[in-house]
C-alpha cells in the first residue's frame, strides 16, 4: 500500500480533530479527501506528512512508519500545502535549484527544466515569486513537490487561485502522473474531483462518513430517476411507489423519483405506467452529482 492509516486520531488540547481514522490507498490511486472547514483534513495531511504527529494510531507511507522512519516518508513524499509556503524574494528557477540542492538531486539541472515545463513555468521562470499572480505561485508549489520524483503526491487545495485554461492544465497534469503515482489531493471544487479522482473519501466532523469510487457514491447514495409520460399524473399518485422518498415535477409531464435503495425501480415505474393506463416517453437514472451528495452526508 502507498498509504496505510490505522486508527489515527488526533486532539489539539481537549479538542478531538480526527477520530479514530484508517483507510488505505493503493498505488496507483488519486483520492480525492473532502470535507467542510474544520473536518480534519489539513490535520491528516500533516499527519502524512510528519508535520504533526498522531495523538493515538499509526500511518505508513510507503511502508515507512511515520513515527520512526520519518525523513524516509520526507524523502519519498512530494507536498504541496494548503498555504503554499514559498520565498517570494527568490526567482522561479533560483527557488527550485535551491529545493533540487536540499533534495541532492543529480542531474539537477535536467530535472529542473522537466518540471519547469510540465507545470507551464517556461515563460515566467525567470521571474520573482512575489511578482508572480497566485496561480503560477501554486504551479511553483507543485513544481517544487515534483522535483524529488516522489512515489506518493499529497495535494492540499493544488488548484487554489488558478483561472479556467490554468485549471484545466494543471488537471491534466494531476491526472497524468496519477498513472505512475499514488495522489491523494484536497479540495474544494466538487467538479474538480469529479474530472480527476477515481475515489473520494469524505471526512465529517473528524470522522470518515464515505470512501468508494465516484460512481458507487453516486449510485449507492441515493437512485434518482427521471420519468416522463404522456399525460399528466397527480403527485399523490406517484408518491404511492414503494420506496418513493422524493416526488419533484420538474416540468410539464416531466418528474424526477428520488428512491431510499439500492435496487433498480425502473420495472416498478414501468408496471405503475402500465397499470394507470400511461405511456412513458422516457425513463432514465438520474446520478446526483457530487456537490449534492456532499451537502447531504456532511450537514
Amino acid at each position: 500500500m502507498s498509504i496505510e492509516v490505522k486508527n489515527i486520531t488526533k486532539y489539539y488540547g481537549t479538542q478531538k480533530a480526527l477520530d479514530n481514522i484508517s483507510f488505505t490507498v493503493k498505488k496507483g490511486e488519486i483520492v480525492g479527501f473532502l470535507g467542510p472547514n474544520g473536518a480534519g483534513k489539513s490535520t491528516l495531511m500533516k499527519i502524512l506528512t510528519t508535520y504533526l504527529q498522531p495523538s493515538e494510531g499509526e500511518a505508513f507511507v510507503n511502508n515507512f512508519n511515520i513515527k520512526t522512519q520519518a525523513l524516509n516518508v520526507q524523502k519519498s513524499v512530494g507536498y504541496l500545502p494548503e498555504h503554499n509556503p514559498l520565498y517570494l524574494e527568490m526567482y522561479v528557477k533560483e527557488y527550485l535549484e535551491f529545493n533540487a540542492s536540499i533534495y541532492k538531486i543529480a542531474a539537477k539541472k535536467a530535472t529542473i527544466e522537466e518540471v519547469i515545463q510540465k507545470t507551464g513555468l517556461t515563460a515566467e521562470q525567470h521571474k520573482k515569486i512575489g511578482q508572480l499572480s497566485k496561480g503560477y505561485r501554486q504551479r511553483v508549489g507543485l513544481a517544487a513537490a515534483l522535483l524529488h520524483n516522489p512515489e506518493v503526491l499529497i495535494l492540499d487545495e493544488p488548484t487554489t487561485g488558478l483561472d479556467p485554461n490554468q485549471l484545466a492544465e494543471i488537471r491534466n497534469l494531476i491526472k497524468n502522473l496519477g498513472k505512475n503515482k499514488t495522489i491523494f489531493l484536497s479540495t474544494h471544487i466538487m467538479q474538480e474531483v469529479e474530472a480527476i479522482c477515481n475515489r473520494v473519501i469524505i471526512i465529517n466532523k473528524g470522522k470518515i462518513v464515505a470512501d468508494n469510487s465516484l460512481a458507487d457514491i453516486q449510485n449507492n447514495h441515493q437512485q434518482v430517476l427521471e420519468v416522463e409520460f404522456d399525460i399528466r399524473v397527480e403527485a399523490q399518485l406517484l408518491q404511492k411507489l414503494t420506496h418513493i422518498n422524493k416526488v419533484e415535477n420538474i416540468h410539464d409531464n416531466l418528474w424526477e423519483l428520488t428512491f431510499d435503495t439500492e435496487i433498480d425501480q425502473r420495472s416498478q415505474v414501468f408496471d405503475f405506467a402500465q397499470a394507470n393506463g400511461l405511456k412513458m416517453l422516457q425513463l432514465s437514472h438520474k446520478n446526483k452529482n457530487l456537490e449534492a451528495i456532499f451537502r447531504e452526508i456532511t450537514v
